[in-house]
């Protein structure tokens, strides 16, 4: 964001008089810009999916959204006048996000034919790639160079590239499943289970068994699909777009990185603990009345949340002004944010018979990226409340 406000540059010094040039509202852009097109990829991939293969959907994703980040960083070195830098780089947010929803969805629905614990590990990688990108903003802000935004760039870049190859090298590893399934002990029971999942992802030429439709798998899994859409849509509606505006009640240097640690380190952190706890502790059970009242529960940080130390104000006071209070407000939502996520996304399968697992990874899915774009929507009136 730093980058980015330099470029737009809204404001220019002239005659020892600070002059506003034009405003972008770039934050709100990026968000809308953001979430928009991930639900609506997200809807027309768990539509599509079965008329468009699996290896074009996730090849062809990654292929796309490699050249957009390259893209990304070689502007980073071009002079560009700012309206033409600004509708640049929203075409290019919009860009990444629809194929990133086109990929996100296919692998959840790959995911969905294997066992819990696998959708869990999916789901924590997740949480630990955002923590990557908050210490790239930490570095960033320290280094104040352009070079730190060309390398910000570029480390998006790379890892695209790795996944690309590393999928591409996935049906090498057939022959060897394949001969490990022979050879293993047929009492092995998840594990070999695992093993034909995997052969019969990565054959051409496997038959599978006629699915369930969109609406039958739909009805099956409409619990976890509002508890996964709830769930973020509490979460975008203060995260960041209010939390972002919270002010430190100290000065010097911890100002500048209040928000990059408190906000963005603490909640991409916390996430992926409350993803990774699932890994041994899944509570409340899937059949639980007790989880979608939880999940409810959750909107009890909306208000606590507004009522930091956000500046500027309006309606709301200010009732926790400490920077520990932020914090600790801050390690409950992100943890539950995560453990409640993780938690809907690994049930949605186990409702549905196997032969129904992608479909049911793919429109959860579609659900998450809808309460994505609904906390997006109720974090414009919310911060105005504030």
């Amino acid at each position: 964001l730093h980058y980015f406000n330099n470029r737009l540059n809204t404001s220019e010094w002239s005659n020892g008089t600070v002059t506003t040039r034009k405003e972008y509202y770039f934050n709100n852009w990026m968000t809308l810009l953001s979430q928009l097109p991930l639900l609506l990829f997200t809807l027309l991939n768990s539509v599509l999916y079965q008329w468009i293969s699996e290896k074009m959907r996730i090849a062809g994703s990654l292929v796309f959204i490699l050249l957009l980040f390259i893209l990304t960083a070689v502007l980073v070195k071009i002079p560009m006048e700012e309206d033409r830098f600004f509708s640049v780089i929203m075409a290019t947010i919009w860009l990444i996000n629809s194929f990133g929803a086109v990929l996100q969805g296919s692998l959840f629905g790959l995911v969905g034919l294997f066992p819990q614990r696998y959708s869990t590990v999916f789901m924590s990688g997740q949480g630990l790639a955002g923590t990557f990108a908050a210490l790239a903003m930490i570095f960033t802000i320290a280094s104040e160079t352009e070079s730190a935004a060309l390398g910000y760039f570029i480390t998006p870049c790379v890892g695209t590239l790795v996944t690309l190859f590393s999928y591409m090298l996935l049906p090498k590893l057939v022959n060897a499943v394949e001969d490990s399934v022979k050879s293993s002990n047929p009492n092995k029971g998840e594990e070999e289970g695992v093993k034909q999942a995997f052969i019969t992802l990565l054959s051409e030429n496997t038959s599978s068994p006629q699915k369930s439709s969109i609406l039958q798998v739909f009805k099956k899994i409409w619990l976890m699909a509002f508890c996964v859409t709830f769930v973020f849509t509490v979460t975008l509606s203060v995260f960041p777009a209010v939390t972002v505006d919270v002010k430190t009640v100290y000065g010097g240097k911890w100002e500048r990185y209040f928000i990059p640690v408190v906000c963005f380190l603490f909640f991409n952190v916390m996430d992926f603990i409350g993803r990774s706890v699932t890994l041994v502790s899944k509570w409340p059970s899937k059949d639980s009345r007790l989880f979608p009242v939880l999940v409810v529960c959750r909107v009890i940080f909306v208000p606590l949340l507004m009522m930091c130390n956000v500046q500027e104000r309006h309606y709301m006071p200010v009732l926790f002004s400490n920077d520990v209070m932020f914090a600790a407000i801050m390690v409950c939502f992100s943890v539950s944010s995560g453990y409640f996520v993780c938690l809907s996304m690994t049930y949605a399968p186990q409702l549905v018979e196997p032969k129904d697992g992608e479909t049911a990874g793919a429109l959860m899915t579609f659900f998450l990226a809808l309460g994505l774009s609904l906390g997006a929507a109720l974090s414009f009136p919310l911060r105005f409340l504030v």
